[in-house]
């Protein structure tokens, strides 16, 4: 009985080493995750483009599919690379974050200046969406196969950003939190994608079908409500795209030891987060350097446009188109 109690207690203490462990790995992919918020809105605000033209019951069927496809660019692709890269190259990961917040940059002015309607043409976002193709299986085809094609470049980012922000810790600490992040994001993407995409359905049933006059008033007002609603989301993610990309080069310059900018942004950010009434300083300073990198981010993005529409664009309409 004394050696069952001993095991039993033994089992028990492993089961809450194991218990604390999860909990590590769940707290450390929220964090890592969080900091590719630019990524991560953007791609939700661009997938639902992707169903754009197919009849509502292949909707969540193209979504679905994506979704399985941008599990595996994270899982089967992305996650191997980003653990290599973490343990026998780690001196690339500053100088690949850096290139993928360039990208965010560049991505993020473009939309501005189109939306501002100087600059040239632009491209639409993550090109490959439109096709030509009027079968109906081979354009659900094409469609979900550019939007794969697409997912990984947006899931490297993610994947980059979620790593270098990932506390030094031993090889499996590490793949269990990417991992984790892996499924995390793209979950919460893809299911934000789905009850987006279905929102005007939804509405459309409601408003038709309700019994009460208020289910009618709230099915009118949800297909009212989503113009502005993806409206929203894409205003939401460029801002997010400017602030991340930014904040992304401010920081690998101070990496690289050129360190004046990110201090100079500092320094702002905190005379005016200590101008202001004690309990707003910490939501003063973030939101000042939020600010700051954004400009920023938008400044270097003008400056890349040139290089993007020259060199990026064609690039992606050829391996995503």
């Amino acid at each position: 009985m004394s050696g069952l109690l001993a095991l039993l207690d033994d089992v028990a203490g492993i089961a809450k080493v194991a218990a604390a462990s999860v909990d590590d790995v769940i707290g450390q992919a929220a964090k890592a995750g969080a900091k590719a918020a630019g990524a991560v809105i953007d791609d939700a605000a661009v997938t639902p483009k992707y169903v754009q033209g197919f009849s509502a019951d292949r909707e969540l069927p193209v979504i679905w599919r994506i979704a399985k496809g941008s599990m595996i660019n994270k899982l089967v692709y992305l996650l191997p690379v980003g653990l290599l890269l973490s343990n026998f190259a780690p001196w690339l990961i500053t100088p690949l974050l850096m290139i993928g917040g360039c990208y965010l940059c560049f991505e993020g002015a473009e939309k501005v200046a189109h939306a501002m309607g100087i600059g040239g043409h632009g491209h639409e976002d993550h090109p490959g969406a439109e096709t030509e193709v009027k079968d109906p299986a081979h354009l659900e085809e094409q469609k979900a196969a550019g939007a794969i094609k697409t997912d990984f470049i947006l899931s490297a980012e993610i994947m980059t950003i979620a790593l270098a922000a990932i506390p030094p810790s031993n090889f499996w600490m590490e793949a269990a939190t990417l991992a984790a992040v892996a499924v995390m994001i793209t979950v919460a993407v893809y299911g934000a994608v789905a009850l987006i995409v279905k929102a005007d359905d939804a509405g459309l049933a409601l408003a038709s079908t309700g019994r009460l006059g208020v289910t009618r008033a709230l099915g009118r007002g949800i297909v009212k409500a989503m113009p502005g609603v993806m409206w929203t989301l894409t205003v939401v993610g460029t801002a997010a795209m400017l602030w991340v990309g930014g904040s992304i080069i401010v920081h690998g310059l101070e990496v690289l030891g050129a360190p004046w900018l990110g201090h100079f942004i500092h320094d702002v950010a905190y005379a005016v987060g200590h101008a202001l009434p004690e309990n707003l300083i910490g939501v003063g300073e973030w939101a000042v350097k939020a600010f700051m990198d954004g400009v920023f981010g938008l400044a270097l993005g003008f400056a890349l446009i040139p290089v993007g529409e020259k060199l990026i664009t064609p690039i992606l309409r050829k391996t995503i188109g």
